[in-house]
């Protein structure tokens, strides 16, 4: 830093000369008296030592000399003022660097120092050199510390101590030696200072480790140029990159004081792999457990294999998190979706495995699983054997055949974590995938626990927002994210992405928003908390087909669904993900609370239900199940016939052996037949009959039977043949009819008149 040469300032006076009317007697200011008339300064010509200078007699006790002109004074640069001086005859004075400091409004500053230390003389004909140094700053070594409101000075010497001496005086000089003071000024060191070449090729590695031991609380700078390092780099000091650095994937860069990920790309040169190393550092120490994006998008040219980036460990831990940023797809081929097409056996004794996989090799762990037949949905490949050429899958097949073809999809994820085979307590917030169709969202790791995903956007998956491909999903937390699907204008049966899926127990799903996908979830395992989503999947065709919005996949499913808005889909219960479908002394379908949730659709046909179960194999009975509060309500389309179905594709319930099952205080708006359990009907006779029976069909939920007649009560007198009154009390019997829905009231004596019923389709426990 140089002001003389960067920005062309003059800064020293003119050098000596004849003309002495540029030399102030007094302070240097317009209009003090100069020594051109004085008598005791003159110009020397020709001094063995200096050349041309000025010649001075000391008569006043501190005789002053200050440059007319104006040195600038500059915030943040520094000056040295130099004077070179010789003693001739008489008394030795003392010399000091002086200078007069003028405002901008051309007053004189006050209150500052005004002078530099003073030398004494100590010989004739011996040259001294008198320094001192002016600046904005109060820094060690300023002599002369003033404000920035100061403009300009008026720069020269006092001589003091002793009067009658001469001396002569060489041209003063001043310099900018801003320079001196840059290593406390800017509080940072080069790595080209400690050896750094930056070439690409040197070694650079120590050079940056001495940089950062150097910087002593300060900062270091990576200066312009390619530095590469080929091992382990720590920064315990700020850093700021102004050049780039190249290191094995397998080396790490660790930012201590500046963890985020600006850092990274700036250290990189690219953001894709700047992301990747600030992964790498964030599983390994680095003071921080979180990633800051800072707001980034980064784009991806190909899937974000996140162990791969951490490189040195397989299972991980401890608490960690990458927020606030966008990860963007780039267009091109490394997201295209592999599939592999194979025949392969299967043994219901072992209802997770597929064996003689002969291409067994060029199938991907996480890659979906499709067949004819037996295959549930979501089904993917966990874990492979190549040597024993099997493959073991996510979940049970349910029925599939000794032989058949199977067909593998392996998805392609902007952020894969299947490489890990444990990660625990990590944490995705505030990040938003923007997919546009090009790839799916998250792929979670092998194994795991409490994998957490917050306030996040999954925008246009191609085909999966998150993936659970084995038990990854323990615990899982997704809360306040929104699945915005790509499918928005597609037709709902011809959709086919799905918003994440779940394999194990324990999830909670809170507060989210999805739209227009083939399924929002389709969950298996059981302990799940779902409560306060709102999921929607309509399309514009009239009276049109809709799909499940939620799936539950296992029959003891142990889950609260509470307070969701179930909008143009339904919630779908099955046991497709059971190896051995019919039901065999286990517990069947059952441990289901659905309370306070808003269903809701419009368009659709009469066919249309809010609830479904579908048995994927005989024998199975609701074992526990209760629909409390609900919402049922239909608009611009027909009245629906039932707000609850069973599909019995695969096989009916066993109707007989419902136990638990209570519903009830729910409202129903455009619904024909509003199913309760227990239900309370009116029953009217106008002829005395000793018999008389109702039909509970059009209420008891799920086509469950009467099985329990609980109570029958009298509205007003029941009366005889006669009119008389009928004093006996009646009996009731269920099970009637050839569904077994209807119940009979039995009289003593033939009775006309109304009771009221209770009947329940669940036998007491």
């Amino acid at each position: 830093m140089n002001k003389a040469i960067t920005d062309g300032l003059v800064l020293s006076p003119p050098a000596f000369g004849p003309d002495l009317t540029v030399w102030s007697r007094q302070d240097g200011l317009p209009g003090s008296d100069s020594y051109a008339s004085s008598g005791n300064v003159v110009f020397v010509p020709a001094d063995q030592d200096f050349g041309g200078c000025l010649e001075m007699q000391k008569t006043e006790t501190t005789q002053t000399l200050r440059w007319m002109g104006a040195t600038p004074i500059v915030p943040g640069c520094y000056l040295r003022v130099t004077l070179r001086v010789k003693a001739i005859a008489g008394n030795l004075p003392t010399v000091r660097v002086a200078a007069t400091p003028v405002l901008s409004n051309g007053a004189v500053a006050t209150g500052v120092a005004t002078t530099g230390p003073a030398v004494t003389l100590g010989a004739y004909g011996r040259v001294e050199e008198i320094t001192a140094i002016i600046g904005t700053g109060a820094r060690g070594g300023v002599d002369m510390a003033w404000s920035s409101a100061v403009a300009h000075a008026h720069v020269g010497l006092d001589l003091t101590g002793s009067s009658g001496g001469i001396v002569r005086i060489e041209d003063i000089v001043v310099e900018d030696v801003t320079g001196a003071f840059l290593r406390s000024m800017m509080d940072w060191v080069d790595v080209r200072d400690f050896g750094a070449v930056g070439d690409g090729v040197a070694d650079d590695t120590a050079a940056f480790a001495a940089a950062d031991a150097a910087a002593e609380g300060g900062a270091v700078l990576v200066s312009e140029g390619v530095y590469r390092l080929t091992d382990h780099v720590t920064f315990d000091a700020p850093v700021r990159f102004v050049g780039r650095i190249e290191m094995p994937v397998d080396k790490r860069l660790s930012l201590i004081q500046n963890f985020e990920l600006n850092s990274y790309i700036d250290a990189f040169g690219d953001e894709e792999t700047g992301f990747k190393k600030a992964i790498q550092a964030l599983f390994n120490f680095t003071d921080h457990d979180v990633l800051d994006m800072m707001g980034r998008r980064v784009e991806l040219t190909a899937p974000l294999d996140v162990q791969a980036a951490v490189n040195d460990k397989t299972t991980y831990a401890n608490q960690r998190a990458i927020k606030n940023g966008q990860v963007q797809i780039a267009d091109g081929p490394a997201f295209d979706t592999d599939v592999v097409t194979q025949a392969c056996d299967f043994d219901t004794g072992d209802t997770r495995l597929l064996s003689n996989v002969t291409n067994v090799a060029n199938i991907a762990v996480g890659s979906l699983v499709t067949a004819p037949t037996g295959v549930g949905r979501e089904v993917y490949v966990a874990a492979r054997d190549i040597p024993n050429q099997t493959l073991t899958l996510s979940a049970p097949l349910y029925g599939a055949p000794p032989q058949q073809t199977y067909t593998f999809e392996r998805f392609k994820y902007a952020l894969d974590f299947s490489g890990f085979a444990n990660l625990q307590r990590f944490v995705l917030e505030d990040i938003e995938i923007l997919m546009a169709g090009k790839a799916s969202g998250i792929l979670l790791p092998a194994n795991g626990l409490i994998f957490h995903v917050k306030d996040c956007f999954f925008t246009g998956p191609k085909d999966r927002g998150l993936t659970s491909h084995a038990t990854g999903c323990q615990g899982m937390l997704i809360d306040r994210c929104q699945f915005l699907s790509v499918e928005n204008q597609v037709d709902v049966p011809d959709r086919k992405t799905i918003g994440f899926n779940v394999n194990k127990n324990d999830t909670k799903i809170r507060n989210n928003r999805a739209n227009k996908f083939r399924h929002f979830a389709v969950i298996s395992g059981s302990g799940h908390i779902i409560t306060g989503n709102h999921f929607f999947q309509g399309d514009n065709t009239t009276l049109g087909q809709r799909t499940a919005g939620m799936v539950l996949a296992e029959a003891q499913s142990k889950t609260v669904f509470v307070g969701n808005y179930v909008d143009n889909c339904y919630l779908e219960w099955t046991n497709e993900h059971d190896g051995a479908p019919a039901f065999n002394s286990e517990l069947s379908f059952g441990g289901l609370q659905i309370i306070g949730n808003i269903m809701f659709s419009s368009n659709v046909p009469r066919s249309y239900a809010s609830i479904h179960i579908k048995p994927y194999g005989p024998g199975h009975f609701i074992n526990g199940l209760t629909i409390t509060g609900n919402n049922f309500k239909t608009i611009k389309g027909q009245a629906l016939d039932r707000a609850e179905y069973v599909d019995d594709s695969f096989a009916p319930l066993d109707t007989s052996r419902f136990t638990d099952v209570n519903v009830h205080s729910n409202t129903f708006h455009a619904v024909q037949m509003q199913f309760q359990n227990p239900i309370t009907v009116p029953l009217v006779e106008n002829t005395a009959q000793t018999t008389w029976e109702v039909d509970l069909a059009d209420y008891l939920p799920f086509g469950g039977e009467a099985r329990v007649v609980s109570a029958i009560c009298p509205e007003g007198r029941i009366r005889d043949v006669g009119n008389g009154t009928v004093w006996t009390m009646p009996y009731g019997f269920a099970g009637f009819g050839t569904t077994g829905q209807s119940v009979r009231v039995n009289w003593s004596e033939p009775a006309r008149g109304k009771v009221f019923v209770t009947a329940r389709c669940d036998a007491p426990t």
